[in-house]
């Protein structure tokens, strides 16, 4: 301390203190009202940008504040720079925590973008807040006069140690990123692995995968076993699929009748149906002659994977209507069996017995 303390300087530096917290305050109040009009743009960015100002922005002004009042104040260099660069320790770590926060929300708004879901990939989410966080912490500590080249080597070497003792997360964690990188899977996308499992993907983990299947359960998938399994994704390269629906008609049936009001059907169905594609071009495929009736498949269009349980429960009760006014027939499968008496030889069998007594003499 250069000199003793005054009056003076405590009002000084009460003066700078309260200016600090006024600025806080309407800096705050300013943040809210942008807040308000963020959140009626379409553009969620906007929105995660004013979130993270509305931490740093008034805490910055304290601390402006707070330096402002320790220079008032006759303290000795020493005090003066420890004062300060606590200060600027403070504010980093207040700017990283926000930077963490805001570039987090803008990785998940990106990843909802590109999917068109209320789903996430929160492994990429998580992983760009542990580095902006990390850069932070290193930064304050710099700051202090901390020296972080120790440090490093420290984590380096310990780091081997936490690589070996967990392996199966750490495998886990990369093939999330590679799924995600290779754009094989995508929050929203509907897949079904080889297992059986099946459903909507809600979330890509630092671990694992959350599949949503249609029953509204939710299914964890470890990222290791889904990067190794056979999976068919029924949303990729575009999410518009064909369905099948076999049908059968009985052998006295026009197939041009058929075929014509068949067409009908699918494209009543078609167009008045949710989930139904308008400009699907309907096909009918006879294939079989079966024991009692022509066997042929109807090929329809469904918007996605889920709509085609509504698309065929529709289609056929429209074409079974068709079918009873048009009087088409859907045959049954049938089977004629022929039941003898225990005992009772057939005319063809009694000649062929009498023929090969006759053949041996003992006629």
């Amino acid at each position: 301390m250069s000199r003793d303390l005054v009056l003076h300087d405590w009002v000084v530096a009460a003066i700078a203190m309260a200016a600090g917290v006024a600025a806080g305050l309407l800096l705050r109040a300013l943040m809210r009202w942008l807040g308000k009009h963020a959140s009626r743009t379409a553009w969620s960015g906007d929105d995660v940008i004013v979130d993270a100002l509305r931490t740093v922005v008034p805490w910055a002004a304290i601390i402006g504040g707070s330096a402002a009042a320790a220079s008032a104040l006759p303290l000795t260099t020493r005090v003066t720079g420890l004062v300060n660069d606590s200060l600027i320790a403070l504010l980093i770590l207040i700017a990283t925590v926000a930077a963490a926060r805001g570039v987090a929300g803008l990785v998940q708004s990106l990843a909802q973008s590109r999917t068109g879901v209320a789903g996430s990939a929160t492994i990429f989410v998580n992983i760009t807040r542990v580095v902006v966080l990390t850069m932070g912490v290193l930064v304050a500590l710099e700051t202090m006069g901390v020296s972080i080249a120790p440090l490093l080597t420290a984590l380096g070497v310990g780091g081997l140690a936490v690589a070996l003792a967990l392996q199966d997360t750490l495998a886990n964690l990369f093939a999330g990123v590679h799924i995600l990188a290779s754009k094989t899977v995508q929050p929203g996308d509907y897949i079904r692995l080889s297992s059986g499992e099946e459903g909507y993907v809600v979330d890509i983990n630092w671990r694992n995968t959350v599949v949503r299947n249609l029953s509204n359960n939710l299914v964890i998938i470890p990222n290791g076993r889904l990067a190794r399994t056979n999976m068919t994704n029924f949303t990729q390269p575009e999410q518009k699929l064909s369905i099948l629906v076999q049908v059968g008609v009985g052998y006295d049936s026009d197939l041009e009748h058929v075929e014509r009001v068949t067409l009908d059907v699918v494209d009543s169905v078609m167009a008045d149906v949710s989930g139904g594609v308008a400009d699907h071009e309907a096909a009918v495929r006879f294939h079989t002659f079966a024991d009692s009736r022509i066997n042929f498949t109807v090929i329809l269009g469904v918007g996605e994977f889920s709509d085609q349980y509504r698309i065929k429960h529709e289609f056929i009760k429209r074409l079974h209507e068709r079918y009873r006014a048009e009087g088409i027939s859907i045959p049954a499968p049938t089977r004629t069996v022929s039941v003898q008496p225990w005992g009772a030889v057939l005319p063809h069998q009694r000649d062929a017995s009498a023929s090969v007594l006759t053949g041996n003499g003992l006629e």
